[in-house]
């Protein structure tokens, strides 16, 4: 897909989730009885009663309705946070794009829109967002309210960039918040984990537009990347290292910069080591790289470099598992070192690891909450070794560093473990009592990683 077509298909994504909401009449909340399955295919949800609201009236009486309720967002978590026994509620007829206030530099949007769809309306207005994920599929809602990433040392996540947020609770009341009128809850409500109810609008801060450039980098040696790792991780606005561990080099790594002038980029004939692509890359080398954002110093919209993968093709490589853990930043090599012993062991059963930074925020369900962070993210073949075996490896090989999973992914460690990673999770706990008392939004995930 050319840079055209990403347009083309993202805006009329955008569109028509808007004029589609705009001509909806019904007088009550959609209802269907339906199988649903997470994109990856790793989870069946385990309900089939799905409700898809178009409105804020409709989700506080789908919420005052039900005992049980779990909201569903683009379906991209492998972990089972959004599943329920009770009911589901689909933000899929909740993606309109409500408001760009272009003086205090906000853009308010549903909950269900993604960020490739939102991308290409704020470019259209002069604007930008700070960052974006590896996909740009994903929704705003789920995206925000489990701290999605993409990667830069002086980037937050993504839920870094909400300013305010609303919010039905477990009683149907409607709640809004702001970082600046509501710096007691703001903070706990935004990496919400779906745990506090249903989020129905957002407000993100944006940025006046820009373009950039991306560079494949390949074979950096792993010595290098000892001696140079805060250099190399700062090298772009954003800087992914992608590695099987096989040997004793980081396969690829993709550096993105702001380049706002028009002259053609000349990448560096050595980068600490490595040398720049040839060709266009995906993360995995033996991928296609037809589904993969602009590369070799292209200059291109922000939205078209920050993300690895286009909005118009299947996200990432489709049938697979994800793990990812955080470390402190200070820990970052000692742990990619820790990795690396393991190579002959995961190697075999992954497609790739990539590794990147987050700068350290307020939100208390965070990972990155008050500490800036590396991030070591797998994709794993979908085999039952993966869960078995592998992933308790990794963890293991990485509990000298206190890893935090992320909470769309997959962990076995112990949720003791974990709660004690999190100095707010008591006030977190007391927050999830006071918007959910009748714990509606509760389900075996929360019960066990949260309530435990």
């Amino acid at each position: 897909m050319n840079r055209r077509s990403f347009i083309t298909t993202s805006a009329v994504l955008s569109t028509g989730s808007v004029l589609s909401l705009s001509g909806c009449k019904e007088t009550g909340p959609a209802y269907n009885n339906e199988a649903l399955h997470n994109w990856a295919g790793n989870i069946n949800y385990s309900t089939r009663k799905v409700y898809h609201p178009a409105s804020v009236a409709e989700v506080q009486e789908i919420v005052k309705l039900n005992s049980k309720i779990k909201c569903l967002g683009s379906k991209h978590s492998f972990s089972r946070i959004a599943d329920s026994d009770g009911c589901l509620l689909s933000t899929d007829r909740l993606k309109a794009i409500l408001q760009l206030d272009e003086k205090n530099k906000l853009v308010t949007v549903e909950p269900g829109i993604t960020y490739g769809e939102l991308s290409v309306y704020l470019r259209e207005h002069g604007f930008a967002l700070h960052n974006l994920a590896s996909l740009p599929h994903i929704s705003a809602a789920g995206a925000c309210a489990t701290a999605t990433h993409g990667s830069g040392v002086n980037n937050g996540n993504l839920s870094s960039a909400v300013n305010a947020i609303e919010i039905v609770d477990g009683t149907g009341n409607v709640h809004n918040l702001s970082r600046s009128g509501d710096p007691q809850q703001f903070n706990g409500v935004v990496v919400n984990l779906g745990a506090l109810g249903i989020v129905t609008k957002l407000s993100l801060d944006v940025l006046p537009d820009f373009n950039m450039s991306q560079v494949v980098y390949r074979h950096l040696p792993l010595e290098n990347l000892k001696q140079s790792f805060a250099e190399i991780m700062s090298a772009g606005y954003s800087v992914s290292l992608f590695t099987n561990w096989s040997d004793e080099k980081i396969n690829q790594v993709w550096v993105k910069s702001i380049h706002n002038n028009a002259n053609p980029v000349v990448a560096s004939s050595d980068f600490y080591g490595a040398k720049p692509s040839e060709k266009d890359m995906h993360p995995v080398d033996d991928q296609s790289s037809e589904t993969c954002t602009v590369q070799r110093g292209v200059i291109a919209p922000w939205y078209e470099i920050m993300p690895h993968f286009k909005m118009g093709f299947k996200p990432s490589t489709g049938k697979e598992l994800q793990s990812e853990f955080f470390v402190h930043k200070d820990a970052g090599i000692k742990a990619i070192e820790a990795m690396q012993v393991l190579g002959k062991q995961i190697s075999p059963h992954l497609f790739v690891s990539e590794i990147r930074s987050v700068k350290a925020d307020e939100l208390w369900m965070s990972p990155a909450y008050k500490k800036d962070c590396i991030a070591i993210h797998t994709t794993w073949h979908q085999d039952d070794r993966v869960i078995s075996d592998l992933i308790p490896l990794v963890q293991k090989a990485l509990r000298p560093f206190d890893p935090i999973p992320h909470w769309a992914k997959l962990t076995s460690i112990p949720p003791a473990e974990i709660a004690r990673l999190y100095p707010r999770m008591d006030s977190f706990r007391e927050l999830c009592a006071h918007f959910d008392p009748e714990k509606k939004f509760v389900n075996k995930y929360l019960e066990e990683f949260i309530f435990q």
